[in-house]
């Protein structure tokens, strides 16, 4: 547990930010409140970044009265992504959202070009910085297609989202700013003016390593948490004990309605196809959290190997390309890992958020989305013997 500025969230971040906007906050991942999702092991930094060549970046923008957006990128490794790609799939629970670059993954089994997570409205915006980006990459000169993988949710909520103020060359920061170690979450990158289940949402990361027995990989998960239902924490009904979850006193409101974002890496030799397996059970990681995946939540998946044998690296024509594959039968224990990082990554998104406040674009009224209030959920989860 620590007491942090909003201004000095991470180093790596891009922030403008004013005075005013200080905000002093307890920001605790789940563990420090003894919550432990599952029975498997985390990694070194309990992140996605856990996976070996994993890289994450962010960038925010946190700007005057009414900007609160950004975006995160995550790099499956710090090679030519384009001439060395990873087999990858990508996994839709509920499709309102706008994801870019789908249809190749799901044709192709494969990732060409860094991750980038921002909000609705800049998906094309980080899909010319992605491409720009790959095209100046050494190796690229005659590279004329790239697809570009771009996730969001929408953060109009806390964002002038019409204003797009994310121009590409500040989003490449966060692909150039991408990085191996502790990865910063809550209020940052594309997780800066999200809200989940009606509290200040983020970004969240987790990891867990299966024993050497199981084959000692590591399975490492990112999200953007942006959606909402009935909020659980290591079983514990904290939405309700709160007063504050979906269908409250049966009127819809926007404590379900938002989107969310997950991103699964792996250093097992996946197929796509077992990717793509791993990457639906991830969703029920998220329903462990409550959930209500409603009509207008997106909620997507997208995984990926970073294994130096199932690289889909360029051969020649005449070659054979020769790629490892665990079999079906020794893929569960991943499934478990998955279902496990994916749910104390959501945990953590809200637990490392803090407070937001904003001007309405249309109204002009000030609006504030509060973070998780860390010590009533102490006190909930003494009341449940947690």
């Amino acid at each position: 547990m620590f007491k942090t500025f909003t201004l000095t969230l991470i180093s790596t971040c891009l922030v403008f930010l004013s005075l005013s906007q200080l905000s002093l906050a307890e920001q605790v991942r789940a563990r420090d409140l003894g919550i432990k999702p599952g029975i498997l092991k985390t990694g070194k930094y309990n992140a996605i970044t856990d996976v070996k060549g994993v890289l994450v970046g962010h960038v925010t923008l946190n700007k005057g009265d009414r900007i609160r957006t950004g975006a995160t990128a995550i790099l499956p490794h710090g090679g030519n992504i384009y001439q060395d790609k990873v087999p990858a799939a990508a996994v839709i629970g509920n499709g309102f959202g706008k994801m870019m670059g789908y249809s190749q993954i799901h044709e192709l089994g494969e990732i060409e070009t860094p991750i980038v997570l921002t909000n609705t409205l800049n998906v094309p915006r980080a899909a010319d910085a992605i491409i720009d980006w790959t095209l100046k990459q050494k190796g690229n000169e005659a590279v004329r297609s790239v697809n570009a993988v771009v996730g969001e949710t929408n953060d109009a909520n806390l964002n002038d989202i019409r204003g797009r103020h994310l121009t590409p060359e500040i989003i490449i920061k966060a692909i150039e700013n991408a990085k191996s170690g502790i990865v910063g979450e809550g209020s940052i990158g594309a997780g800066m003016g999200t809200v989940a289940f009606g509290w200040k949402g983020g970004i969240g990361t987790s990891s867990r390593v299966l024993p050497a027995e199981l084959g000692g990989y590591t399975v490492g998960v990112l999200i953007q948490s942006n959606f909402g239902g009935i909020l659980m924490m290591d079983g514990v009904p904290i939405g309700e004990e709160l007063n504050q979850f979906y269908l409250k006193e049966y009127v819809d409101s926007d404590v379900a309605d938002g989107s969310i974002m997950m991103i699964v890496a792996t250093d097992a030799p996946l197929s796509d196809r077992n990717l793509r397996r791993l990457a639906e059970r991830a969703l029920t990681g998220l329903a462990r959290t409550g959930s209500s995946m409603t009509n207008g939540s997106g909620d997507y998946v997208i995984s990926f190997s970073t294994a130096d044998s199932v690289r889909r690296t360029k051969i020649q024509r005449n070659q054979k390309a020769t790629i490892e594959d665990i079999p079906n039968n020794r893929v569960s224990p991943l499934f478990q890992a998955v279902n496990e990082a994916t749910e104390e990554a959501i945990l953590n998104s809200l637990l490392m958020a803090t407070t937001v406040t904003t001007k309405d674009v249309r109204s002009g009224e000030i609006k504030t989305v509060n973070e998780l209030p860390v010590d009533k959920v102490r006190e909930i989860l003494k009341k449940y013997n947690r």
